[in-house]
């Protein structure tokens, strides 16, 4: 996955069709008895629903012009928190020690950093119920995309492993001031790690899908190679799995990387 990278300026572009608003909002479900963590609220759109609906909501603004506007736009709201800090700093494990329920999330994230927010939000999957995010549609592609398409790889994978996938809606570049030159897409992640289910343990299987997606148009045995397997160890794993050795990683399900990695692990 790409390194996180900063930009010397924040740019964003703020949602404003109260339309799409109400959609985000409402994909959370029914958040009455919840506590809500925002990302990147911006001007507060959608922070002024939530603020109706959630039994606490926690909008964490990096932006250090909007944050304070905003801590004093809900300053009368006691169940609202805004937080001026860096979302890829945040302990979600923390704010949720004081529910007995897991976290809702919702936000609007920067292309720039989408996958490092989205391994933030998996590190504390066991503090998360479900994640409304709004992201470029060619990054949405990605994250959605399904075993031997085109767009499928780390990241898909990656996401596969934590949390069932759904598209809610896509929005053109008017719904947002100013209009980006690009469309944005609103995911629904439902969390449900998969890696008991799949008999492999976390940091080590999603180390081996970091090698197996090094190099996408490479079969996978030759990267799996390159990353230091035996050649020979690498064939009987093939060979006792079931995996087709021409295969490339794109081609393959969870199940079927989960049981190469299984026998290579049983090989050595």
């Amino acid at each position: 996955m790409p390194q996180r990278t900063r930009r010397p300026k924040l740019g964003q572009n703020f949602l404003v069709s109260a339309t799409a608003q109400a959609a985000i909002a409402d994909a959370l479900g029914d958040v009455s008895h919840r506590t809500v963590v925002e990302i990147g609220p911006g001007r507060g759109a959608i922070t002024a629903i939530l603020a109706r609906r959630a039994q606490r909501l926690i909008a964490i603004e990096l932006d250090r012009e909007l944050a304070p506007r905003l801590q004093a736009d809900f300053a009368g709201q006691p169940g609202v928190e805004i937080l001026q800090k860096d979302i890829l700093e945040t302990d979600f494990a923390a704010l949720r020690a004081a529910s007995q329920e897991k976290l809702l999330v919702v936000g609007n994230l920067p292309y720039y950093i989408t996958s490092d927010i989205l391994l933030r939000l998996f590190r504390f999957h066991a503090s998360i119920e479900r994640a409304v995010i709004m992201v470029q549609r060619e990054v949405a592609d990605r994250i959605a995309a399904s075993p031997g398409t085109r767009d499928y790889g780390l990241l898909s994978a990656t996401t596969r492993m934590y949390a069932r996938i759904e598209k809610l809606l896509t929005l053109p570049p008017g719904a947002f001031s100013p209009p980006p030159q690009v469309h944005s897409t609103v995911l629904r992640l439902t969390f449900a790690p998969r890696f008991d289910e799949l008999k492999v343990a976390p940091e080590d299987f999603l180390a081996f899908l970091r090698i197996s997606f090094a190099q996408k148009r490479k079969m996978l045995g030759k990267n799996l190679r390159t990353a230091g397997e035996d050649a020979q160890r690498v064939i009987s794993a093939f060979e006792a799995s079931g995996v087709n050795p021409q295969s490339r990683a794109e081609e393959l399900d969870l199940p079927q990387m989960a049981c190469l990695f299984r026998q290579l692990r049983l090989l050595r």
